[in-house]
């Protein structure tokens, strides 16, 4: 996307604010289309026009052409997005689509192991901040050299319902496995300077994304632009070496691929890229040495560029702290984390129980529910919109205040629950303590700084004297 401010957008809309796009106004509209919630095409009027008026066409055209992303979103399953990225940086704007992590399987296991490995993935599921990570699919090893084998695993694989990356270098063994799969839309791994045109009629044929892969640049940029200019989807593939200074080129050819593309404007190479921290597996040590590097090595790439990777370890401390990263990574940077303002029932609380008030920045609330929750306290939560900051910083920005407070004991009808008029407030709120006592008619007591310091601070001060 080349451009970063709603009114860029706006200038080249009807400003009629007709609401045919569903929005109040054009300026909304355009707001949408900068966060990718809404796309130019939904301007019917503008579509319409641009069907029988020059300036019309020229503006639907030029406004397609200024918000298609700098690098090429590529499909592989039904819906899972790699690539699509506008920008170097994260402050610049936002990353988009989150870096898609896929695990090995291959066809030389033992089939329970593949489904033991299969239902790891698939059900694999941690709770952080709000929200479910989760993995994304599965990327079938062809370690047999056997089309049959390597087309009954892959279709087994299928079954699963994540999507998947055939990996084989042999085009009679991705031939076998597309024609048992292809329908599932794959992601084909890899054409090189051996297979490529073997790969380009495959790719061509089953209408699937493909990987072409050379540590060369030059080669690579050649491959890319040949599948391209065929219509075929591209991701790139450096070749991750996982050691020493091969780790160091492979981060250098990385970071000229992605620079080119979106600072030098190469069209030719503005596709996703696909790391293989796997290949940690190859260099000495045991399997724990090993697993640390392919997570020290998918953490760098995740940090920098890497749209897709495929990985072997799924041991939970592999695993946690990729996701938990890449979570953080492509969270928008323009808009705080929250939760929905209103009122929670902690523990199953009764009139008696103490009524507790928070921020609903999304860290802020998680944390203080945990600590309610597994402290088996038993009370009343108000959740505070404070436009998704926490507590000292909406206190200070006036988004935490008295009046504000007020309005959520009406809204929610807390008064009504309890048998008592005492709420507790965060100890770094400690400030509105007269004012929201002044506002709302409440006795109001001042809780710790730290919601894990609750439980302590209740045995001495509640119920209140």
């Amino acid at each position: 996307m080349k451009v970063k401010s709603p009114l860029e957008i706006y200038r080249l809309l009807p400003k009629t604010n007709c609401k045919e796009c569903g929005y109040d106004t054009c300026m909304s509209l355009a707001a949408h289309i900068i966060d990718r919630s809404a796309k130019p095409e939904d301007c019917k009027p503008l579509v319409e026009d641009a069907k029988h008026d020059d300036e019309a066409r020229q503006n639907l055209e030029k406004l397609i052409e200024l918000t298609s992303p700098e690098i090429d979103e590529v499909i592989v399953g039904k819906d899972l997005k790699i690539g699509g990225e506008e920008v170097l940086h994260r402050h610049e704007l936002t990353f988009f689509n989150p870096t898609a992590l896929f695990f090995d399987v291959w066809d030389t296991m033992d089939d329970k192991e593949i489904d033991r490995r299969c239902s790891k993935v698939v059900g694999y599921r941690k709770f952080y901040v709000g929200r479910f990570l989760t993995l994304d699919g599965i990327a079938v090893r062809c370690t047999s050299g056997n089309p049959e084998r390597f087309a009954e695993v892959a279709k087994k694989v299928a079954g699963y319902g994540s999507p998947i990356v055939l990996v084989s270098l042999n085009a009679s063994c991705m031939r076998a496995a597309l024609e048992a799969v292809g329908e599932h839309n794959p992601l084909i791994y890899a054409a090189t300077l051996e297979n490529w045109e073997e790969f380009l009629k495959l790719a061509l044929e089953f209408k699937t994304p493909v990987v072409v892969r050379s540590q060369d640049l030059d080669a690579l940029k050649s491959l890319a632009a040949t599948f391209r200019s065929s219509g075929v989807k591209v991701v790139l593939d450096p070749v991750t070496e996982p050691v020493g200074e091969g780790l160091r080129e492979t981060f250098e050819r990385v970071i000229q691929l992605r620079r080119t593309a979106i600072l030098g404007g190469d069209k030719e190479i503005a596709c996703p890229l696909i790391i293989t921290p796997i290949a940690a597996w190859k260099a000495e040590g045991d399997a724990v040495s090993r697993a640390y590097w392919e997570t020290v090595i998918a953490s760098l790439f995740i940090i920098k560029y890497g749209d897709a990777m495929i990985l072997h370890s799924l041991e939970p401390y592999t695993i946690m702290p990729l996701i938990m990263l890449r979570a953080n990574i492509y969270t928008d940077p323009r808009t705080p984390v929250q939760v929905e303002a209103g009122l929670r029932e902690i523990n199953s609380p009764d009139p008696d129980s103490p009524v507790f008030i928070t921020t609903n920045f999304a860290l802020t609330y998680y944390t203080v529910e945990s600590d309610l929750t597994s402290g088996k306290i038993k009370g009343w939560l108000l959740v505070l919109d404070t436009e998704g900051l926490g507590v000292e910083v909406s206190v200070a920005g006036g988004q935490f205040t008295a009046e504000k407070v007020k309005e959520l004991i009406d809204k929610t009808g807390v008064a009504e629950k309890v048998n008592h008029s005492y709420l507790v407030i965060p100890g770094l709120a400690a400030r509105l303590q007269g004012a929201i006592e002044d506002e709302t008619g409440w006795r109001v007591l001042v809780g710790p700084t730290d919601s894990g310091r609750i439980k302590g601070w209740l045995e001495k001060n509640w119920p209140p004297k």
